[in-house]
C-alpha cells in the first residue's frame, strides 16, 4: 500500500482543499491529512481556528477521498507535523507549487526514504479562495451606505494628488447589500468600492488597482461628512455627521451608465478642481450649505468644460454636479431646505433622496 501524506492548517475547507486532497489522493492507495492543532495554529499566526480541533476532524474524516486524520502538534515552523510524520513512515508527501518549505520537508523525506512530490496548479474547478479570503467575507459587514463627492474628485487618485489639496464626500443611505442595491449600478456612488467591500476583499487595494483613486472604500468605511487630505492613501482632515445637508440633497440619475476608470487619463483642470476642494473644505467646517455649493459649482464648471453635457434644472436648486468620474450615472443637487427638496423629488420621477449617513463621529 502507497501512504501518501498532506499537511495544511484547513481552518476552512473549500473547494480548494478538495481538489487538492484528490489529486494528493491519486498519487497512491492511502491519503493521510495533517492538520494543525489549535495551538500550533496560535502561535504561528496569532489567531484560533474557526471550528474547534475535534469538529475540524470529523469533517476531513468524511471526506471521501481522505482515509487518516491526524494533528499536526510539533512547534517548528513548516514542520508541525514532523512526529506524526516520521511515525506514519509514508512514501509520498505532496505539496503546492507555493510550499515555502520545500527545503526542511525535502530533508525529512529523505530520513524515512519517501518521496516529495510538487503537485502543479491546474485549473481549479471552482473560483479559487483561500481561507483568509473566506474570513474576511464571513467578517465583512453586511450592508454599507454608498457616497457623493461634492469636491476636489480625482485627488485622491495617487497619480494625480495635490499637496494642500483635499477631496470632500460624504457617505449615503439608503443602504446596499449583495442582496438588495436601491441604486442603479455603474452609477458614480462609490459602488464598485462598496462591493469589494461586502465581499471582504481590500477596498482601496482593488479600487486602486482599477487605476482609480480611495476616495469611495475611505468614506464607505468612515461614513459620515468627511475632508480628505490629497495624497496616496487615505488621511482623514476633518468629519462631521453632515446633519446640516439632512432634507438638502437628492440624487438625479441621466440615463447613462459612466465609467471611471475609462475617465481617469482625462485632461482636466486640476487647479480649479484643487480650489473647489477649498471652498467645499470650508463649508464643511462653517457648516454652511451656501459655501459648500460654491465648491460643487466650481467643480460642475470643470466637468462642463471637460465636455460633460448640461445637466437640467431644477428649481430652487443651489447646486449640481456629475457624482464620480461623470459622463452618465448620478448627479448630485443641494437644496437650500428640505421643502425644496422634497417638491423637485416629487417632479422628477429619475430623482431619488439621499441623507447623509454616520455611524460614529470619532474612531
Amino acid at each position: 500500500m502507497k501512504k501518501v501524506f498532506v499537511s495544511g492548517c484547513y481552518d476552512i475547507v473549500h473547494a480548494g482543499h478538495i481538489q487538492f486532497f484528490e489529486e494528493a489522493r491519486a498519487l497512491g492507495d492511502y491519503l493521510i491529512v495533517s492538520f494543525a492543532s489549535e495551538p500550533v495554529l496560535w502561535h504561528h499566526k496569532q489567531r484560533k481556528p474557526s471550528i474547534p480541533d475535534e469538529h475540524k476532524k470529523v469533517l476531513l474524516e468524511s471526506l471521501r477521498m481522505v482515509d487518516k486524520v491526524i494533528l499536526g502538534t510539533g512547534i517548528k515552523k513548516g514542520l508541525d507535523f514532523e512526529e506524526e510524520f516520521l511515525q506514519e513512515r509514508p512514501d509520498v508527501l505532496a505539496v503546492t507549487e507555493d510550499d515555502l518549505y520545500s527545503g526542511i520537508k525535502k530533508e525529512l523525506c529523505s530520513r524515512v526514504g519517501a518521496s516529495y512530490v510538487v503537485l502543479p496548479k491546474t485549473p481549479p474547478k471552482f473560483a479559487p479562495v483561500s481561507t483568509t479570503m473566506l474570513v474576511n467575507r464571513i467578517k465583512a459587514p453586511s450592508t454599507v451606505p454608498l457616497r457623493v463627492d461634492f469636491a476636489g474628485g480625482w485627488l485622491d487618485v495617487p497619480r494625480y494628488a495635490r499637496k494642500g489639496s483635499y477631496v470632500v464626500n460624504c457617505a449615503i443611505t439608503p443602504m446596499v447589500s449583495l442582496c438588495e442595491w436601491p441604486y442603479e449600478k455603474r452609477s458614480g456612488l462609490g459602488g464598485s468600492g462598496a462591493w469589494a467591500m461586502l465581499e471582504g476583499r481590500d477596498p482601496v487595494a482593488s479600487e486602486l488597482a482599477l487605476g482609480v483613486g480611495w476616495q469611495d472604500p475611505a468614506v464607505i468605511a468612515e461614513t459620515g461628512l468627511c475632508v480628505w487630505r490629497s495624497g496616496s492613501s487615505p488621511v482623514l482632515d476633518v468629519k462631521g455627521t453632515g446633519d446640516f445637508l439632512e432634507g438638502r440633497m437628492a440624487i438625479l440619475y441621466t440615463g447613462e451608465e459612466h465609467d471611471t476608470p475609462r475617465m481617469a487619463d482625462e485632461q482636466r483642470d486640476y487647479v480649479r478642481i484643487s480650489q473647489s476642494s477649498l471652498i467645499a473644505r470650508t463649508g464643511v467646517l462653517e457648516r454652511n450649505i451656501n459655501t459648500l455649493a460654491a465648491g460643487v459649482a466650481l467643480y460642475y464648471s470643470v466637468q462642463l468644460d471637460e465636455g460633460m453635457q448640461p445637466l437640467p434644472d431644477i428649481p430652487n436648486a443651489l447646486a449640481k454636479k456629475y457624482l464620480g468620474g461623470g459622463y452618465g450615472g448620478y448627479a448630485l443637487y443641494l437644496f437650500p431646505c428640505r421643502d425644496d427638496r422634497d417638491q423637485a423629488v416629487k417632479d422628477n420621477p429619475a430623482m431619488k433622496r439621499v441623507e447623509p449617513y454616520c455611524r460614529q463621529l470619532f474612531k
